[in-house]
């Protein structure tokens, strides 16, 4: 016998006796039978009401439901009583984050939080982003990512294997949002500077996108983080029954690039011409060949070689007001010739050339790289990496870093060695010998990667030191003042870039775009901020700089004529802060 369901739709009538326990209700879809040899169907209608509202998380309020919306959406009885605001949720919860002494615990609790109710999650970020930043990014991110397959409880984002090669197209219909505008995506191979997390480096684009939001304003459901799971070479991943990736050693060469080729075309053929791609945490060897591949045929940004580069170049252009002169009087020596390195290395460049109008093989000369070999001079040509070369200058070889120091005398030391504690006492105290007010800047992330503390570039150089790191380091008293190190972190910059890009419709990123990025962060720092020694606005004001950002950023691709969303806003800054997606809850009807 059938029964008539759902207006219409027959299933089979199931003996009540067989599926009802002590009056239960009826399993009319025979789900209390089924087993691995009988199948059910995972039948599921979805209504934004009662149970079903308190576990969505784009739409639950929680207690800040009203006793109206309670009435209204058949939440009477599925809460208590009180009726609280989002402002006093927040108090509640940030009292609660700060009860867990373990970075790593907070990190779970945010993420609990978002899964439980995202307008709260960033309404709590926003009001205390100075606090949680380091708890939702750098450097708890790091940890994160590493115990992911442990701590993994919702899967956050979308994962692309292997085994989708061939049906990547597919795959990205899978995911609900389907107006997505930008995308962080990484392989897992060089997570910050703890190496090869494979699967579990999702942790990075999930934290980026966060970031997006809170920082930039770009709407939650407009973001999708990908994770590209090629395999992992790390050992201990590989035997971790927890691990939550492939289990064999990363595919590379034609297969990889087959891959990221599908993947690429997929995500253009499916969202459009308009949609960011944020390459995010790739290895050295793969994120230059994807950006120079891609940067013609698509939108596409690397955060490790631009995001850097424009942050700390905007940090250098702040800091000319506390040491004088401009880029072309300073000389620049990096530890590390990576992604960060040549990229700040070659937006430097940039920058300086503009100004000047001098060539840029010149302005390079200015410019020198050590690596793990030691000073990149030209004698070392033939056996570098592409993208070291332009930086192989007329010198004879040099293995030390204090050396390199002492024989081209730099103004300003970079490190993006991913080496903690490589600028030793010797290399500060060298750096000071040279210079009045020497520009140290230890961007390798997390603070365990850190080149040097806080504490150490103060104490080594007696307070002279302009220093500014990639992780947060706390205030330092030397000799009776208080010295407030800035972090050059990217959160300042690939927020409001990206939101730059998504209002003005832009097609594709140049470089002129990164340095107009720069000079609007560096136009934020205030007077109260240099007299502190900072090179960066604090980050409580970073909705109002990313605004400033973007509107820069617009400006260029308008005048570029990159940008396609026509016509052109008058005033891009008040256009930037009316495009921002707000926190606050809505009322429901």
């Amino acid at each position: 016998m059938e029964k008539e369901i759902n207006g219409g739709s027959t299933v089979a009538d199931v003996d009540d006796n067989a599926t009802s326990c002590g009056g239960g209700v009826r399993d009319v879809y025979g789900e209390d039978k089924a087993s691995e040899d009988r199948l059910v169907t995972p039948w599921s209608v979805s209504v934004a009401s009662g149970y079903t509202l308190l576990r969505d998380p784009r739409f639950n309020k929680g207690l800040a439901f009203t006793e109206k919306e309670r009435d209204a959406h058949y939440l009477s009885g599925l809460l208590p009583p009180i009726v609280i605001s989002q402002e006093t949720q927040v108090k509640k919860l940030i009292q609660h984050i700060r009860q867990y002494e373990v970075p790593l615990h907070k990190y779970m609790a945010m993420m609990d939080l978002q899964e439980r109710n995202e307008r709260l999650f960033y309404k709590l970020l926003l009001d205390h982003v100075e606090e949680l930043l380091p708890v939702v990014y750098t450097p708890t991110v790091g940890e994160a990512c590493q115990k992911y397959g442990s701590i993994f409880m919702h899967p956050q984002g979308l994962y692309i294997s292997l085994k989708e090669k061939g049906r990547i197209l597919e795959v990205l219909g899978n995911w609900p949002e389907k107006n997505i505008q930008v995308i962080v995506v990484t392989d897992g191979e060089r997570i910050l500077g703890l190496g090869d997390l494979g699967c579990q480096g999702m942790g990075i684009p999930v934290g980026k996108l966060s970031l997006y939001t809170a920082l930039g304003g770009v709407r939650p459901s407009s973001c999708l983080p990908i994770t590209i799971d090629v395999g992992t070479n790390n050992e201990k991943l590989l035997n971790d029954e927890l691990y939550i990736g492939l289990k064999h050693r990363r595919v590379t060469g034609q297969e990889y690039a087959e891959l990221l080729n599908e993947f690429m075309t997929a995500v253009k053929q499916n969202y459009g011409e308009k949609i960011l791609v944020q390459f995010e945490d790739f290895a050295n060897h793969n994120a230059f060949d994807l950006l120079e591949k891609y940067r013609s045929t698509h939108l596409v940004f690397n955060d490790d070689i631009q995001g850097t580069a424009s942050v700390v170049l905007a940090g250098l252009i702040a800091a000319l007001k506390l040491v004088g002169g401009n880029l072309t009087d300073h000389r620049f020596l990096f530890l590390g010739a990576g992604e960060a390195g040549t990229g700040i290395a070659e937006l430097i460049a940039l920058e300086t050339s503009k100004r000047t109008n001098t060539p840029l093989d010149e302005v390079r000369k200015n410019i020198w790289l050590v690596d793990s070999k030691g000073l990149i001079v030209s004698s070392r040509k033939e056996s570098l990496q592409h993208f070291k070369k332009p930086w192989a200058h007329e010198h004879e070889p040099v293995t030390e870093l204090v050396d390199a120091i002492n024989q081209i005398k730099p103004t300003v030391l970079i490190g993006t060695s991913g080496q903690g504690r490589t600028f030793t006492k010797d290399v500060v105290e060298a750096m000071a010998s040279n210079n009045e007010k020497p520009i140290i800047l230890a961007l390798s992330n997390p603070t365990s990667q850190s080149e040097c503390t806080a504490e150490e570039a103060y104490t080594w150089s007696e307070g002279r030191a302009i220093f500014a790191s990639g992780s947060p380091f706390a205030p330092v008293e030397f000799d009776g003042k208080v010295f407030v190190p800035g972090q050059a972190n990217n959160a300042y910059i690939f927020p409001g870039f990206g939101l730059g890009l998504i209002m003005s419709g832009t097609i594709r990123v140049h470089d002129d775009l990164l340095l107009a990025a720069s000079e609007a962060l560096a136009s934020q720092v205030s007077q109260e901020d240099y007299d502190k020694g900072l090179i960066y606005p604090p980050f409580t004001n970073i909705r109002k700089i990313s605004a400033h950002i973007a509107a820069n950023v617009a400006a260029k691709s308008y005048e570029l004529g990159l940008a396609t969303r026509l016509p052109q806003p008058k005033d891009l800054v008040k256009f930037a802060e009316g495009s921002m997606y707000t926190p606050a809850y809505r009322c429901y009807r």
